[in-house]
Formats: structure tokens, sequence, C-alpha cells
């Protein structure tokens, strides 16, 4: 092995043999010599002269990592007894992460016979499995992506588990999230996922961080993972995940699900493209709707989210080919399978040849209104679009007074058919410009859609056109039912 550091001599003090997942943390040095009289108080100067280690090797202020071997020459002695080892000049340190296929993965009996279908397989064996127990994995979103993969790779073993999400259990989330049953409605995303995959498997650790994942708290929570996998639903979350995997120099495997389609990737910064190399910036407010506004075939994320565990879990055991510089492309209604190759993009401007992006930044205003997928219905006030919008309160009010306002259903007839306000006109926002004539500029009008994001946009053709007396209702149909008449079926 090559020996260099950055101590005043690079020929004396105690040669510490860095792993090569760790050495990215040391200006990618294999050997460094530091001095102590103990091997805790050589990594002590380890951790010193290279803090960003200390989260990977260290539990608290003086314990290791579980998954952290340290061999002084060729014994273990990473117990808090064993760093207190004395250290002569002629010793050597060497520092073993788990992941690497150290001493500390070794399997049980029962976790032998547990995963008994995966040893027999040459491309896992024992050595993959002890591989699959040493990582760490970090789930960011626990819902339809989130689901499947939780309950794949809880059940492939890898070893630890971190679960993000903020989310509580919504009724109309059990078509598709398949960690969660009716009884769970109202309770934190987060903590039932964890209570499933623990019971799951109770060899492998589950970490819940019940938190919005956020420019302030993202890099210190990825920090302490091997692997992030990307299970968003929403713009800013996708940017940010991306983000912070490049700044941290983590892979991050990507999936993404609309309607009967699903996207899949790995995105490794380090070995090729990084997801703003395939999309610079994000789509402008309201042009790609939501899986609440578009809908999304409950089967889907459960085919997509199988796809990105099996990413996973090669990544990990460093066997067959990855979706790195590839993007997978799946369409359920046609059962069909498309690849498209990806580059590297020279220009990025996070992970390119002159990165503008060194830190991370505001993906809410970054990426617009795209930020909020679902309007907050539940919120009696004020519409923020002022006279654009009228509330759901002040539009009963209006009914009940007999005043001639005329309601105008954006909607799709699929969508008609599932619920409506009664006197309802249905003129889907698709043929909408088409059917002006069917309006008269001198009624007041009021336009609904499922959430109000749909209506806006048929507003805004409304008035280039001329009308004066539209508005749109803010929160929609859901707003309506919510707050005005729960008969109105939710959707």
């Amino acid at each position: 092995m090559s020996l260099s550091g950055n101590n005043k001599s690079e020929t004396t003090g105690i040669p510490v043999y860095i792993p090569t997942a760790l050495q990215r943390f040391v200006g990618q040095q294999e050997t460094i010599r530091l001095s102590g009289q103990t091997v805790g108080e050589v990594l002590a100067a380890l951790v010193g002269t290279h803090p960003e280690l200390k989260a990977h090797l260290y539990a608290d202020e003086t314990h290791l990592r579980s998954f952290v071997n340290v061999f002084l020459n060729d014994e273990d002695i990473r117990s808090a007894q064993g760093l207190a080892t004395p250290v002569q000049p002629t010793d050597q340190i060497t520092i073993v992460p788990s992941i690497a296929g150290g001493a500390g993965a070794k399997l049980s009996n029962d976790e032998i016979k547990r995963y008994s279908r995966h040893l027999i397989m040459p491309e896992v064996g024992m050595a993959g499995q002890e591989k699959l127990k040493a990582a760490s994995v970090l789930l960011i979103g626990t819902g339809g992506l989130g689901s499947p993969l939780g309950l794949y790779l809880a059940s492939a073993g890898i070893g630890r588990i971190g679960l993000v999400d903020f989310d509580v259990i919504d009724f109309t989330n059990l078509q598709r999230q398949v960690l969660y049953n009716h009884a769970d409605i109202g309770r934190p995303k987060v903590q039932v996922a964890a209570e499933r995959l623990r019971a799951i498997n109770p060899y492998i650790k589950i970490e819940a961080h019940e938190t919005r994942l956020n420019s302030e708290n993202a890099l210190e929570l990825l920090k302490n993972y091997d692997i992030i996998v990307d299970g968003t639903d929403n713009f800013p979350t996708r940017y940010l995940t991306n983000d912070a995997c490049v700044l941290l120099g983590k892979p991050n495997v990507y999936g993404s699900i609309f309607r009967f389609e699903g996207q899949a990737s790995v995105f490794d910064a380090k070995n090729g493209p990084c997801y703003r190399c395939l999309y610079p910036e994000p789509p402008p407010p309201g042009l790609v709707p939501s899986c609440a506004e578009g809908g999304v075939l409950g089967i889907l994320p459960g085919i997509v989210g199988t796809i990105q565990a099996t990413e996973t879990i090669k990544l990990i055991i460093g066997g067959g080919e990855t979706l790195t510089g590839r993007l997978l492309l799946f369409n359920a209604l046609k059962m069909k399978f498309r690849e498209l190759k990806l580059r590297k993009a020279a220009d990025c401007p996070l992970c390119g040849k002159n990165p503008t992006i060194t830190k991370l930044i505001d993906y809410q205003e970054f990426c617009g209104l795209r930020g909020q997928e679902t309007p907050a219905a539940s919120q009696p006030q004020a519409a923020d679009n002022g006279a654009l919008e009228i509330t759901p309160e002040d539009l009963k009010k209006l009914l009940d007074q007999k005043k001639p306002v005329k309601i105008i259903d954006v909607r799709e007839p699929h969508e008609y058919d599932i619920c409506r306000i009664e006197g309802a006109r249905l003129i889907p926002l698709s043929e909408f410009s088409g059917r002006l004539d069917e309006m008269d500029p001198a009624d007041e009008l009021v336009l609904l859609c499922h959430h109000g994001m749909r209506s806006l946009k048929a507003l805004k053709i409304l008035k280039e056109a001329g009308f004066k007396k539209a508005r749109s209702l803010a929160g929609g149909i859901d707003a309506w039912s919510e707050r005005i008449d729960d008969t109105v079926p939710r959707y």
C-alpha cells in the first residue's frame, strides 16, 4: 500500500489504513500516519484531522458504530477496552466497515436459515448476505414507492433501514400503500411503517425519522447511510434528495410513477449522471399533474418500488449491471419496458465540470408552486388569489341566496361520474378553449375541478377571452365535500 498523509512526516506515526468507502472523506488517501499512545488516541487524532469521518465511525463520543471494525495488526479490538490498547511504532491499524465484508456482519444460525434462498445463489452467497446485513439504506418517503421498498429491503436483510416521512395515513392511501391497513388511518406513516418492518424482520434495525426533509436537515440525515432511495412524490423533495446525494457522494436510487407509467434509474455522480443531468430544471408549476390530480394504478408503485429495491441490493452486493447511466421506462397499460441511455452533462450545474450549485438551496422557490401537490382544502380561509378564487363557504352563501351563479366543472367525464355539485355543467379542461361560446361573459361563473389547479388554468383562458365575472373554487370539489357537503364522495 502507498503511504501518504498531511502530517509533518509521512514515515512516522502509526499507519491507519482507510477503506475505499471512506477515502473520499480523507482526500482519497489510502493510509494516514498519526500519533497516539493507544488505538483510541490514534483514532481520535484521525477524526480530529478529518472531522467528516466521525459520524461514520462513532456512535457517540467514545463508542464505535456497531458496523465498524477496527483491527490492531490482525486482532479485532473495536470494544471500549480494546481502544485502550497501547500501540507500538511497528503496529498498524485497519478500519473495516462491515459494508466491505468486515467481521462484524457475520450471520447467526437463525439468519443463515432465514436467508437460505439467498445463500444458495452464487451471486449472493454468504459474502453478499453479510454485505446486506452490514449495509444502511435511507428511504425518503414511506408511501406508494416506500411501501414495497421497505417490505423487500427489510425481508432481504438490510441491516439498518432509515425511514423519512412527515405525513399521516389517509383513506386514499390504502389503494396502493401496502404497508398500511384501515385501522392505521390518521396515524403517522413513519411510525406504522417502522412497526411493520420490525415485525417482518427482528434481525435488522429500523430508524424512524418523522420529519419533513428540507435544506436544513438533509445533509445531516443522509450522511449516515450508504445508499439513498428516492420514494418521493413531489419535485422540491426530489431535487433536494438528488443535490444532497451528489454533495455527499451517495448513490440515489430513483423511481417515479404516474397513472400507468413509471421510471427508474440509479443516479450516482461519481460513476454517471445525476438527476439534474436528466432534468436540469423542474417543469413549470401545474404543467405535470400530481398523482392526486391524475391518479395512479395501485399496482404500479409495487412494480417500480420492487425495481428500486432490486437496484439497491445489487449496489450493496456489487453484482450485475445497475441502472447507473440508464433510464428504465415502464408502461403498465401496454406492458412494455423501454431503456434510454443517459450521459453525464458536462454543463450540469451540480455535477458538471464547473458546478455552480455547491450547497443546498430553497427548493420550494426553485420549483415554484409545484411544492404544493394538494392545496390545503381543510382551511376555511380567504383564497390566496383574491378576486380569482371563491371559497366553498362563499359559494354556499350564493347558492343559498339563490344568486344567479353558474358552476362549470372542468374535470374529465370519468371524474364527473364519481361525484359532482348539483347543477354543475361539465366542460372538461381538455375541451375548454373550443367551447367558450357555451358560456356567457355576462354570467357569474364559478369553475371547479378536483383540488383547484385545473380550474385556475381554465380561469386564465376565460380572463384572456374577456370574461370578467368568473372565479375558481378554491380547493375544488374536494374542499366542497370536506367543508360544505359530506354526502359528496371524496376521491
